[in-house]
């Protein structure tokens, strides 16, 4: 935790590994929609990473096949998945944090980031793994709090206003920091 221009930041660096998925569902090129769609189904996966020679090159997600198959009346079992794979694939390294991914999914605009390491997929990092990470943080921030307020410790989150602060003080059984303590005095 740093504390700058009265901003407190907490810095977590998670490893990509400690989220990921490894063993992500995954299909050859060649392969038809019906199929990758069979795969995602018994693996219980909103997509497949396509590979050619063992090597990553896209992915088919059940939007694509929504919209670039059914939405057009083709039939999945007739379509190959590289007619209806998204490409380029973005991935990220095996090396990179929870932050790292999150900032490329925001900027590719994507929720799904094959991790790989020697070119080869090694797992699968969504969105809903770095939500499940930052509510994991957030349940434990407010644990410290919480425990910071019963040892009569001054920082924490105000009760009135959510600010974090390293000045509060407990009034009529509500933490307060300076700004609404300042307020409850002029009511």
């Amino acid at each position: 935790m740093k504390n700058s221009n009265d901003t407190i930041h907490f810095q977590t660096r998670i490893p990509i590994r400690e989220v990921m998925r490894a063993h992500p569902t995954t299909i050859d090129v060649g392969e038809t929609v019906a199929r990758a769609a069979t795969a995602m189904c018994r693996d219980e996966v909103g997509s497949c990473i396509v590979l050619k020679n063992s090597l990553p090159i896209g992915i088919i997600t059940e939007e694509d096949i929504n919209c670039k198959v059914v939405a057009k009346d083709r039939k999945p079992g007739d379509v190959v998945v590289s007619e209806a794979m998204s490409t380029p694939l973005i991935t990220i390294a095996a090396d990179k944090m929870v932050g790292d991914a999150a900032s490329m999914m925001v900027k590719h605009r994507v929720r799904r980031l094959p991790v790989v390491e020697d070119q080869m997929v090694i797992g699968i990092v969504t969105v809903r793994d770095i939500l499940s990470v930052a509510t994991e943080i957030n349940e434990i921030l407010a644990d410290l709090i919480e425990i910071n307020r019963e040892e009569g410790y001054e920082m924490g989150v105000c009760d009135r206003c959510g600010t974090m602060s390293d000045d509060l003080v407990r009034i009529d059984n509500m933490v307060l920091c300076p700004v609404c303590r300042e307020e409850e005095r002029l009511i």
